[in-house]
């Protein structure tokens, strides 16, 4: 079979070549792209011949995915699966998995440091002091003691609820189905608009689907306390930023850390980047060099098994 690598994982070479040897082993072809390509025209080009996909977070649309005659299975080196066509997939019989597990660490660390950064105003504080300023006006607070609602206890969920265990947080969930590990880890799960009323600190991990979109509406936001911090490390269209930019500007709510838009990247004239107290990146949470390596492995893996009859990390 001939297994296609269409963009580049962030992994060395030599690692690369260590988890393609296996598969050339096999007598499979293996053919890798070394730069990202969005030219629709030139990745039919690239996907023409191949029974294997392995793709990052780029979008693969129907139509490249429909040209692709041979296709047979996906591999996506990423958590979220929303920027590949599932429809044309199903539609073709194209079995695909995700890279579950592979960034769980890192988003939870970006979260807890987003969180921190906002309490103790890091960012302003580094600005005002290469500026000559002083400390006066810039009184912190504590993570001790803030009650954290998690929206979404799947793994990453789970993981940042670990963490701001050891802070001595107090936890509320919401989440479609109950988890026993949640609750076992201190987790009290109540309503959205409980939630969302009762926390200090509001953190986002979910997938995004027709059931999550715009679920933080604006009516949803304003239940927020004033002095109430969200982070969003999930997907950018489950809040509507421009009613999130309108409480921030209003002092509805106190702050706001944002890893992912609803565009990436963002559009120039976001509403967020005119909001107070918001730290924004541009969708790094899943990046660190030890996740790539993580998420590399995990989807070579899973083209291994799929092989060899066993489907891993099944999203169809």
């Amino acid at each position: 079979m001939k297994i296609v690598l269409l963009e580049p994982l962030a992994i060395h070479q030599k690692k690369l070549k260590e988890l393609s040897s296996k598969l050339i082993a096999m007598g499979h072809e293996f053919v890798a792209y070394d730069t990202v390509e969005t030219d629709e025209n030139l990745l039919k080009e690239r996907v023409k011949e191949a029974d294997i996909l392995i793709i990052a977070n780029h979008p693969l649309s129907g139509e490249v995915i429909r040209y692709a005659q041979n296709l047979k299975y996906i591999s996506i080196a990423f958590t979220g699966y929303d920027h590949v066509d599932l429809e044309a997939c199903e539609e073709k019989n194209i079995h695909v998995s995700n890279a579950q597990g592979y960034a769980t660490e890192a988003v939870a660390e970006l979260t807890i440091a987003m969180i921190i950064s906002l309490l103790r105003n890091v960012i302003v504080c580094n600005e005002v002091v290469r500026k000559g300023g002083t400390k006066e006006g810039f009184v912190g607070k504590e993570l001790f003691g803030k009650t954290v609602g998690i929206i979404g206890t799947g793994a990453i969920g789970l993981r940042t609820a670990q963490l701001l265990k050891v802070f001595g947080c107090k936890l509320l969930g919401f989440s479609r189905s109950e988890s026993l590990r949640a609750k076992e880890l201190g987790i009290e799960y109540v309503g959205l608009e409980e939630l969302l009323s009762n926390s200090d600190i509001v953190s986002l991990h979910l997938p995004l689907n027709k059931k999550t979109q715009g679920l933080l509406s604006k009516e949803k936001i304003a239940l927020m306390k004033k002095d109430a911090l969200l982070i969003n490390t999930a997907r950018g269209a489950i809040v509507d930023n421009q009613a999130l930019a309108e409480a921030l500007n209003k002092g509805q709510i106190a702050g706001a850390g944002i890893d992912v838009f609803e565009t990436e990247p963002p559009f120039s004239d976001h509403p967020l980047f005119h909001a107070p107290n918001t730290l924004l990146t541009p969708h790094v949470a899943f990046a660190t060099e030890e996740s790539m390596i993580k998420r590399a492995n995990i989807v070579f893996d899973n083209v291994y098994s799929w092989i060899q009859g066993e489907q891993k990390n099944k999203v169809i």
